[in-house]
């Protein structure tokens, strides 16, 4: 309840009811009301806009927020723009917690003294976020590594915060009628599944080091090796690496960085993970990326932080290539029709309309020279414009839209120039032919060449067997017949049989009746109680008979 309290309190101080808009209809009476009337307008907005007001407001709200304001920051096809571009400047940096914590929760996990574990350990954290803080120490054989330990009691105010966001999105989702094409409380379960695998390092050792395999061969990417015997939970041992954060573009241009190469790379680097891995890091942003410049004319990626990692269904890859193709190729109708098999859009969509909506947002964009055209704005435009057709954007969808966003960002800043879809369309182009073309025919006979040959010694014995089997199976099939043909003809004889009961049923129910009826006992001439008796008789027995029937 007091966390409560301090969220009104905080929206209050922002005046982040200028950001409702009191004119919509859609908005409840009582809400509209209850907004003009509140105290809170009494607070001068001041000269910032409402926009830049909530960033301001959920880092006075702590990194819970903080962190669920940079996911609705990927939100462009849900958000405004300008609210978007405000949450996107978000930052996750926060105060340290005590280093002696730290040095406890690390002796706790590893249950030993902290010095037999390292030679060298700094007690400065050289960075500190809203989950783990990282500190710099050095092992016995001198390999310097970075440690990150999980902040104490992060756990239990993550769970409180997420769930007051979730009581907080639910309301909005009932009470705001606009706000239900958001799907905050979808949005707020994502956002739970990724910070609570934050909170677990095993998980995050894992990603990593199964990024490193990926790109082991490569020039691409370089990922830090993994020191799995002093990995816990809540503790991540690391090589440290030593690299120019992308961020510092004068320093890569003071070290001689082909910039047109590093760009280029990293967006070969996004489409690997993507189409080849199926496996990226979702969280590229400026401080995740730093560049290996011992090569000048060749730099080198060097990604830290795996803790968020995307992936495709094998179906999603197939139609997200077939999309980008067809949209690199100007085909709408393939494009409509690829949404529709894929159930991207409802399937009552009329396809007619989508494509003329789809058409007049593409062709303004293609008019333009292709080194000015943002190919992660045009999946934004792309995905708002679905939206209006009820298009529901999957979680994968949004982390890829995201994470290529951030690398087109860092690809315009590092040259300006730079083409994405210049190295996007062959890379697509190729993976689809090695995907469906007689050259991904080959390969899979290819592949299943040895299981296919280690049967071939058995084939004749293979073969006999499925004659005999089907043999077997035409004489079982002969034999149900008959049963089937011999039940059928006990199963009318019972028809007829249970037929003539029925009647004979009624018939002497009918002559009981007769034979109880006074006048007619009377009109027989018999001993008194023989008629009464005679009915009762045959009324047993008819109903007998009817029972069995």
């Amino acid at each position: 309840m007091r966390r409560l309290f301090k969220v009104i309190w905080v929206a209050l101080r922002y005046r982040l009811d200028a950001l409702v808009p009191l004119n919509n209809p859609a908005l409840p009476r009582a809400l509209v009301w209850l907004l003009r009337l509140s105290p809170a307008r009494l607070i001068p907005e001041g000269e910032t806009p409402a926009a830049n007001r909530l960033p301001r407001a959920l880092e006075a709200l702590g990194p819970v927020f903080i962190k669920f304001g940079q996911l609705l920051s990927t939100r462009r096809d849900l958000l405004p723009t300008d609210l978007a571009d405000a949450l996107a400047e978000l930052q996750d940096g926060v105060p340290p917690f005590d280093s002696a914590e730290a040095v406890r929760l690390i002796e706790a996990a590893l249950e030993v003294p902290i010095d037999s574990v390292f030679a060298r350990f700094e007690r400065a954290p050289v960075a500190s976020a809203s989950v783990a803080q990282v500190h710099a120490a050095t092992l016995p054989d001198g390999e310097e590594v970075v440690v990150k330990v999980v902040r104490p009691g992060i756990r239990d105010t993550i769970l409180a915060d997420l769930q007051l966001l979730a009581r907080l999105a639910g309301f909005a989702q009932r009470t705001f009628r606009g706000a239900r094409r958001l799907h905050l409380p979808q949005i707020v379960d994502d956002y739970r599944r990724t910070i609570l695998a934050e909170l677990d390092m095993l998980k995050e050792a894992d990603n990593t080091q199964r990024l490193r395999n990926d790109f082991a061969e490569s020039e691409l990417l370089y990922v830090p090796r993994v020191h799995w015997p002093l990995c816990r939970s809540n503790v991540l041992v690391l090589e440290r690496i030593s690299g120019v954060p992308i961020r510092e573009v004068a320093q890569l241009k003071a070290a001689g960085t082909d910039m047109r190469v590093l760009a280029q790379r990293g967006v070969e680097t996004f489409f690997t993970q993507v189409f080849v891995h199926n496996f990226f890091h979702a969280d590229m942003h400026p401080g995740n990326i730093f560049v290996d410049v011992s090569d000048p004319a060749s730099p080198s990626y060097i990604a830290v932080d795996c803790a968020i990692i995307g992936s495709l269904t094998e179906e999603d890859q197939d139609y997200l290539a077939r999309n980008l193709l067809a949209f690199f190729n100007h085909d709408y109708a393939e494009v409509v029709r690829l949404h529709l098999e894929s159930g991207w859009v409802p399937k009552d969509t009329d396809p007619r309309e989508f494509e003329r909506v789809i058409r007049e947002v593409c062709e303004p964009i293609f008019a333009k020279p292709l080194g000015e055209i943002s190919f992660g704005q045009f999946l934004v435009q792309l995905f708002q414009t679905a939206g209006a057709f009820e298009m529901e954007i999957q979680p994968q969808l949004v982390l890829l839209q995201k994470t290529l966003l951030y690398i087109e960002g860092l690809g315009r800043q590092l040259y300006p120039q730079l083409d994405l879809w210049e190295t996007a369309k062959p890379f697509m182009e190729t993976w689809m032919a090695q995907r469906v073309g007689p050259a991904a025919t080959i390969r899979a006979l290819a592949e299943q060449a040895p299981r296919i040959l280690a049967q071939l010694p058995r084939l004749p014995s293979l073969i006999a067997n499925t004659g005999q089997q089907l043999r077997n199976l035409e004489h079982g099939l002969d034999k149900q017949t008959l049963e089937i043909s011999a039940l059928k003809q006990q199963v009318e004889r019972q028809s007829r049989i249970s037929r003539r009961k029925r009647a004979a049923g009624a018939a002497l129910i009918v002559i009981a009746s007769l034979l109880l009826w006074g006048p007619v006992s009377q009109s027989l001439q018999a001993p008194e109680s023989l008629g009464p008796l005679a009915g009762l008789i045959s009324a047993l027995v008819g109903s007998l008979l009817l029972a069995r029937a």
